[in-house]
């Protein structure tokens, strides 16, 4: 996959080029984002229309469902592409695995009382607040995992003293 973002970044003029790597990790965030809405956006309207149900219970299990699919993809992307974090142990790992799920539960929360208030309380269509809510959501989720769970680890002194 590294090797066929570097092709496709390769065939770009030298300017759109320098914009690229400048903004390397927002790029990748809008690509793996974009395959992580649009993972959530069918695997709900495909549950949709495959379960039926009760709204409230159809609702929430379509915005559960929804969730696992779609943060299972991300936390694999996000990790190796996007902030491009290396983990050497298990532990490491399991830490960052577990930051990247309890904090996407924040989202999941986000979006079951999105889903809740619009569709369940006023009526409002799923498949346009399925699609709508994917933009508080995406942000949100690259926020928490910038802030939280992908951070760089600061430099220790001296790293710093060796430059």
């Amino acid at each position: 996959m590294e090797k066929f973002i570097k092709l496709c970044v390769s065939i770009l003029p030298k300017p759109l080029q320098n914009i690229y790597y400048k903004y390397e990790e927002k790029w990748l965030y809008l690509v793996f984002g974009g395959l992580t809405t649009v993972i959530s956006i069918v695997s709900k309207l495909l549950f949709f229309k495959a379960v039926p149900g009760e709204p409230f219970w159809e609702t929430t299990a379509g915005v559960v469902f929804s969730w696992i699919c779609a943060v299972t993809f991300a936390f694999f992307t996000n990790k190796k592409y996007v902030f491009k974090n290396e983990t050497n142990t298990r532990q490491e790992f399991w830490k960052v695995f577990f930051s990247f799920y309890g904090a996407r539960l924040a989202t999941l929360a986000m979006e079951w009382v999105i889903f809740l208030v619009c569709c369940d309380w006023l009526n409002i269509s799923r498949t346009l607040i399925t699609f709508l809510s994917q933009v508080f959501i995406f942000i949100a989720n690259y926020v928490l995992s910038k802030v939280f769970v992908f951070r760089k680890k600061p430099e220790t002194e001296t790293e710093q003293s060796n430059d």
